[in-house]
């Protein structure tokens, strides 16, 4: 009995091996929907098309990128957790999405570790801290000691509650021992108009939205927030570098699929997509918007997030910070 269920047991898994090659390769056979779970326009958006078409090119199916804005997110990533895992619906995900909702929310609708898996991580984008022209610093330091000086004096600006741009704000608040008013908006265009006219004082946002407005001197850079500088700024130094120990801030862009994806078709993906963020077209998107491409392995994209929601989980608890 027990030889001849080793037997069946052999038997089976030499049947899913052979059938693994047939899979991957019989995929895809239909559209797949590549949900981007913010409004078109943004960096995560413009992304994803870019990786919808070159996908579509090298594996002849089309590839539709659906736009599902909501709750930071949330909305458009529960609606692919829920979808079948067959490959043919997947999550343009981003930092606020899977990394800081999932701390902040008390329902973001999605389980993270049980609801997806990662296929890869597509690039990272830096922040910058900038403040109004108006402000007597130029560094960390400096500012640190006007903001304790006049604390009624300094408030700081952000794309909206939950967003990276808040959290920095608090990481900043945390490290700094600096009590700066939270400002939110609702969006980074509003913050960035009333920092030009400095209704606000200090903002951070990713350098793409804030490079054209310092080298027009509408606004002044103090620092980057990656753990090196930042190649699209590196005259500037880096928080960390002027003394705030661990201030490492950045969004991540990647593509994840429904938890019980077969693992040939994630592994294909990830190869299609690996190809596809190094093409001449992506390069160059990616370049406009200030993304660092980061294409790797399914278990280097899920490290991240993973250490990404431990960062954010300690900063929200220890700030009592709460979805509005």
């Amino acid at each position: 009995m027990l030889k001849r269920t080793f037997l069946g047991g052999a038997i089976a898994a030499l049947a899913l091996a052979a059938a693994a090659p047939a899979l991957a390769q019989a995929y895809p056979s239909k559209p797949i929907t590549l949900l981007v779970p913010y409004a078109p326009g943004g960096a995560t958006d413009i992304i994803g098309r870019v990786i919808a078409e070159e996908l579509s090119q090298s594996i002849g199916q089309r590839v539709v990128v659906e736009n599902r804005a909501g709750a930071a997110g949330s909305i458009g990533a529960a609606a692919v957790a829920r979808s079948a895992p067959d490959g043919y619906t997947l999550l343009m995900g981003a930092l606020t999405s899977h990394s800081i909702n999932m701390n902040l929310q008390a329902k973001p609708g999605f389980d993270l570790k049980k609801d997806f898996v990662p296929v890869t991580l597509a690039g990272t984008v830096g922040l910058a801290l900038v403040v109004h022209p108006s402000v007597q610093a130029k560094t960390i330091p400096e500012l640190i000691a006007l903001a304790k000086a006049k604390p009624d004096e300094f408030n700081y600006a952000s794309s909206g509650n939950g967003s990276p741009q808040h959290l920095a704000g608090e990481m900043f608040n945390a490290r700094a021992g600096t009590k700066l008013g939270h400002v939110p908006y609702r969006g980074s265009g509003p913050a960035m108009t009333d920092m030009i006219g400095g209704q606000v004082k200090v903002m951070f946002d990713t350098i793409p939205s804030v490079l054209q407005h310092v080298n027009a001197g509408s606004l002044k850079a103090i620092a980057t927030t990656g753990r090196e500088p930042s190649p699209f700024m590196p005259d500037y130094p880096t928080a960390i570098a002027q003394g705030l120990p661990d201030f490492e801030i950045g969004s991540w862009f990647g593509v994840l699929a429904p938890a019980g994806t077969p693992q040939p078709i994630l592994d294909r993906l990830n190869a299609e997509i690996g190809k596809a963020l190094k093409s001449p077209k992506a390069l160059e998107a990616m370049k406009l918007q200030g993304v660092t491409p980061k294409p790797g392995t399914s278990a280097e994209a899920s490290a991240l997030i993973d250490s990404e929601m431990k960062k954010w989980g300690e900063l929200i608890k220890a700030t009592g910070l709460k979805a509005e």
